[in-house]
């Protein structure tokens, strides 16, 4: 059976975070359950960060279910947690970082909140990319490369965007989302991405650990 990971003799979430490969975030709309099954899946493959991802939910209940997810990736061990959105959730539930929207909160303010978490934002454009690295953000999402329904209403940024990104040379790790899978990862890498996001194609696998794997290993081989 598979079990939770041994913790690292590195447990510094800021070392672990510059060697991701595989960022897994979760269906927002799927029950716990099945959410605690993809978290699973996500870890016992190798995915270096999981972020919860829920929509108008209760407070009370996403934070019992970042709790949960906390249970599985326990601080220093293989696998980083980050809630999405809600910077008090993360912190209550000590997990390892939030992730934020353009319409979230400021990176500044959410620092002033968390000194000690990590802190990542969603980019569209090579100027956002560029304002987030400045602003202090410990990574950044660019995307959707393709459009997806997990950002409805977002245009898809398409390849260009990631190979302007892969251009500039960030200081900071990022990670290339939407509408990635099996099918379209080498093009993704081959634009220049080091690191993918995935959602539907882990969460919407009929086997989300063999899915998740497929996945890192071929950003690990590229």
């Amino acid at each position: 059976m598979p079990v939770i990971p041994e913790p690292t003799t590195d447990t510094a979430p800021a070392e672990r975070l510059a060697r991701v490969r595989l960022y897994v975030i979760t269906a927002a709309d799927d029950p716990p359950e099945r959410v605690l099954a993809t978290v699973r899946a996500a870890r016992d493959a190798g995915a270096e960060v999981v972020q919860l991802r829920r929509k108008g939910e209760d407070a009370r209940l996403t934070l019992r279910l970042a709790e949960r997810c906390r249970e599985l990736l326990p601080a220093g061990g293989g696998t980083l947690l980050v809630v999405n959105d809600r910077v008090d959730i993360a912190m209550a539930a000590g997990a390892d970082g939030v992730h934020l929207g353009q319409d979230d909160l400021p990176l500044a303010a959410a620092r002033r909140l968390w000194p000690g978490g990590l802190v990542g934002r969603s980019t569209h454009s090579l100027g956002q990319a560029l304002a987030a690295q400045a602003e202090g953000a410990d990574y950044i999402g660019v995307g959707p490369v393709w459009a997806t329904p997990t950002k409805p209403g977002r245009p898809a940024v398409g390849l260009e965007l990631v190979r302007a990104v892969a251009a500039a040379q960030l200081r900071i790790p990022w990670v290339a989302i939407g509408g990635v899978d099996a099918g379209n990862i080498g093009t993704v890498l081959a634009a220049g991405a080091r690191a993918v996001a995935a959602v539907r194609a882990v969460t919407a696998a009929t086997d989300p650990e063999a899915a998740a794997r497929g996945l890192h290993a071929a950003v690990v081989a590229a």
